[in-house]
């Protein structure tokens, strides 16, 4: 059951972190490039959701399990 919970935690994080990652892409529109975005996008906490959530995903679905 906490494996459940840590993976649907992990999917709420990577849908968060990813949705605000797309929604920044706006900064690219306003002449900034590339390397401006990535800096950006660095510096704002919501888009380390995204890693955090793939790395609680992949935790639930790798770890072993105890029961037997």
């Amino acid at each position: 059951m906490i494996r459940v919970f840590v993976y649907l935690v992990g999917f709420g994080f990577s849908i968060i972190g990813g949705v605000t990652s797309i929604a920044y892409l706006n900064i690219i529109a306003d002449g900034q490039g590339i390397i401006d975005y990535f800096y950006f996008i660095s510096k704002k906490a919501e888009c380390y959701l995204f890693p955090l959530g793939l790395f609680l995903i992949w935790l639930s679905l790798y770890f072993p399990s105890n029961q037997e």
